[in-house]
Order: C-alpha cells, then structure tokens, then sequence
C-alpha cells in the first residue's frame, strides 16, 4: 500500500492523492510518500518515479540487520529498526529524504510511523514540520519505546532477586537466560542507532540535520541512557546468575560434607559388623553371654566420639 500527504504553499495539507500528483510538483512545499508492505509492483515506484539508487532499494526489500546511512546525489538513504513489544521482534524501517520529500519504506505495519502519519493529518498549525522534522518525530517515537521494554526488564530482576526460595532455582536460571537474550536483543539495536545518530550529528552533509540538531541531539542522549541501562541490567543480570550458583554450589557443599561425616561415622561400625558377621565357627566373643551389648556399646562409643569430635573441629 501506497500512501501520500503533501504540504502546498499555505500549509494545507493533501492526502487523498496519488503518487504521481506529487512528483515536480511546484504547488507542494514538500510531500510524505508511505510504502507499507508493498507488493512488486509499488516497489518497482522507487525505481521507475521516483529514481532511487539500486542498491537502496534492494537493501529495502531484502532488509539490513544494521542501521545505515548512505549519501547520495540529492537525497539521503537511512536504515533504522523499531522493536515489537511482543517477542521483542525488530522490524526494519527505510527512509529517503531529501529536500523536500521523505519516502518511508516498510514490510510490516509501524505502530511509530503510523502515531507520526495521524499527527501530521490531525495538527492544526504544521508551518515547522518539514521532511526532516518528519523523521525527527519518529525516529523520538521509536526511541520512546524502548524504554518501557527495560523498565519491564528491570522489574523482573527485582522480582527475581526478591525471591529466596532456592527450590525454584532452574525456574529463576531459565528465567535469567531469557532476560539475557531479551537485553542482548536491545542491546544489538540500541548501540547501532546510538552510533548512526553520532554520524548524522557529527556529518557536514546533513543541512537538515544541523538546522535541528538540538532535537536529534536529545535522541541521542536518550540512546545514551538506554545503553547505559542495558549494560547496567546485563551486569545485574550476571550478578544474580552468580550469586545463585554459588548458593547451589555452596548447598551442594553443605550436603556432601553431611554425608561425609554420616560415612565416615559408619565407617569403623561398617568395619567391626563386617568382622562379627563372618561364619567362622570359633570366635571366642561369640560364645559370651554379653557380647552382643559389648559390641553394640563399642559401635555407640566410637559413633558418639567421632560425633563429638567432629562438632568441636566445627565441621558441621
């Protein structure tokens, strides 16, 4: 689907039009041209009307796992990628902007692009919207909603850290994996828009940029922010994994050691039951009238002292 908003002489804005209506034509300030999940043959439109460069238009259709930023001749090529609450899905959204158009590309419905569409159609005065300002605003909304993905991150390891029950420790780890993976996911994003917001701040071929840097610098600072905060979650990510591990691993210690001191109080008792209980016909404490309880108190003894002596070396 193909959709257009163009901007005449007095701000009035036109968007029951076709693409073909906007292109050179003076009686529009600039126009807005939104390509969503199109078919073969609207995409063949970037290259037949409106004469983009091949290789942009191939890194439309065939998607780019990283942000870009290409010069051309009279427009600039940006790559930039949104987050789906659900699954944390990344979806890829292309821009070409120049003077005055700006051309949106995109194989899945943007909940950004589309805030940003019915703002622009619903606002009263638009006199300092311009192409640039148009992605300005949802490149913001992109950024924005990044945020509630770590503060959802942020207090499940609040719950998990709250919780002390070591019972549930494969369900906490496999609970810990998946934050892992989730802030990786943000990470990969996060960190490459940060650096191509630092190339269009720092680029002398982006007038449009310099003329709002203080707005595309504010996102910027955001991206900060919410790099710093993925690295600080990755942090208290591992902690918690190592402070578990080293619970479990101490438990298992405690465990062993009890079981150690519970054979090696058997072992001599092992030993002297071992020797009674062989069928040889002469021994002579078999044949006492005491020998039973004589026996059994010797085992009580040594099982006693070696309790006793165990406890005084504190080694349980």
């Amino acid at each position: 689907m193909i959709q257009v908003i163009a901007i005449d002489q007095q701000y009035k804005k036109h968007h029951q039009i076709q693409l073909p209506e906007v292109i050179n034509n003076e009686n529009y300030l600039w126009f807005w041209i939104d390509f969503n999940h199109p078919t073969e043959k609207e995409i063949q439109e970037l290259d037949q009307t409106l004469k983009f460069h091949p290789l942009a238009i191939e890194d439309c259709i065939h998607g780019l796992q990283r942000p870009k930023l290409d010069y051309y001749d009279d427009y600039t090529f940006y790559t930039t990628h949104a987050i789906k609450q659900k699954g944390l899905h990344t979806e890829e959204i292309d821009f070409f902007i120049g003077e005055n158009y700006i051309v949106s590309f995109h194989m899945e419905d943007s909940k950004e692009l589309n805030h940003v569409w019915n703002r622009l159609i619903t606002l009263g005065k638009i006199e300092q919207w311009d192409p640039h300002h148009v992605f300005y605003q949802i490149l913001d909304k992109i950024v924005d909603n990044y945020f509630p993905l770590i503060y959802e991150i942020e207090d499940e390891l609040n719950a998990i850290e709250n919780n002390s029950d070591i019972r549930s420790m494969n369900i906490l780890m496999e609970r810990l994996f998946d934050i892992r993976h989730k802030l990786l996911t943000l990470r990969h994003t996060i960190n490459p828009a940060r650096d191509l917001l630092y190339r269009m701040l720092n680029s002398h071929h982006l007038e449009g940029i310099r003329d709002r840097r203080e707005y595309f610098s504010d996102i910027y600072d955001h991206l900060l922010k919410l790099s710093e905060m993925v690295e600080s979650n990755r942090e208290i990510t591992n902690d918690i994994r190592d402070s578990y591990l080293s619970l479990t691993s101490h438990q298992t210690n405690q465990v062993m050691k009890i079981l150690t001191i519970i054979t090696s109080i058997f072992a001599p008792i092992t030993f002297i039951a071992g020797i009674y209980g062989m069928n040889f016909r002469y021994m002579p404490e078999l044949t006492w009238d005491y020998g039973y309880f004589i026996i059994l108190g010797i085992m009580g003894t040594i099982a006693v002292l070696m309790y006793t002596w165990f406890k005084r070396k504190g080694w349980f």
